[in-house]
């Protein structure tokens, strides 16, 4: 098996698919966008910020008023939306519900509309989409190919992919990343994991046996990377590592990594508790052991295929090197 790397430097403005793009990019303020953004901009891409707010508070587009500013896509070649209101920093009322729908599923409808007004439109619309979409999946293994779980995550990920789907038929090709826990210490999960570790008293969450598909960011960026640039990628493609792990095993690596002991469970009742029964039961207690079948497929090679390394790797280094950072693509 050959191995052809793909540079991303500046300067260079051959891609493997044409020269370099204008990239119209919502959510670019938070962990995935500001990382992705910076390995863009380092291999000489434009990156335009479209942020969410209306005409007076600075913004280029406006969910509840149904709003996009006219110039906002003007000349892209690409539009990836991030943008999306937080899922596990809130308890999921009914208004909070609404809110995480809005901002995703709405959001997704009013930039396609807004395509559909260009006379040019961007070769490819990339919406970030999330592994919710399997529901709880036990002890099975899932790819692309299988079908939906059930839950408030899984429905919204059914809609908002949806919505995004629309745009193939202005000639736009969408592809939806599903995203699975991104470790970093930036930002996400990661951060959150940590803290009771720090505190003597981490350990595996609920009964530790349902498993947890995560991915490096490192990883997430270069995969998204690709998936902009090669044009055989379209649809659902599962952004997660070859290796997911249980909750007990995942803790057990963590705090190994972090030189702490790793005993202290937190029981399901407890998390229910405190976070609220679904928000629980369908960010820590469910289990999704998650396959990247189409990034294999499209020959992506993993800088952090093993959770031990991808752990130390986040916990023990500041960002994405972006000025260095390659796709390997195995052929």
């Amino acid at each position: 098996m050959s191995v052809t790397k793909i540079l991303y430097s500046r300067g260079d403005r051959e891609r493997g698919s044409g020269s370099t793009m204008l990239v119209v990019m919502t959510g670019s303020s938070g962990l995935i966008g500001t990382a992705l953004r910076r390995v863009l901009e380092s291999a000489g891409h434009e990156v335009k910020r479209v942020r969410r707010g209306t005409a007076q508070e600075g913004g280029q587009y406006d969910v509840a008023t149904r709003w996009v500013a006219s110039d906002a896509l003007t000349g892209a070649d690409a539009v990836v939306q991030l943008a999306g209101a937080s899922i596990g920093s809130h308890r999921w009322t009914a208004k909070r519900r609404a809110e995480i729908r809005s901002s995703r599923v709405d959001a997704t409808r009013l930039l396609v509309d807004a395509m559909a007004r260009l006379d040019r439109r961007p070769a490819v619309f990339m919406v970030a989409s999330a592994i919710g979409y399997y529901g709880d999946a036990g002890e099975g293994i899932v790819d692309e190919s299988a079908a939906p779980g059930s839950g408030f995550l899984a429905e919204l990920v059914q809609d908002w992919e949806a919505e995004a789907r629309r745009a193939e038929a202005l000639g736009v090709r969408v592809v939806s990343p599903r995203f699975g826990i991104v470790l970093s210490k930036e930002g996400g999960a990661l951060p959150q994991m940590v803290l009771p570790f720090r505190l003597g008293a981490g350990g595996p969450l609920g009964s530790g046996r349902q498993w947890m598909s995560w991915v490096a960011l490192e990883d997430a960026t270069g995969a998204l990377a690709m998936l902009l640039q090669d044009g055989s990628a379209s649809g659902p493609v599962n952004i997660v590592a070859p290796t997911p792990a249980t909750s007990r095993v995942f803790a057990k690596t963590l705090g190994k990594v972090m030189h702490r002991p790793a005993l202290a469970p937190a029981p399901a009742f407890a998390l229910r508790l405190v976070l609220g029964k679904g928000r629980a039961d369908e960010l820590l207690l469910v289990s999704q052991r998650v396959e990247p079948k189409r990034l294999r497929e499209l020959g992506y090679a993993f800088r952090h295929p093993d959770l031990e390394g991808a752990l130390h790797s986040a916990l023990h280094s500041d960002a994405v090197d972006a000025s260095s950072q390659s796709v390997e693509i195995a052929r």
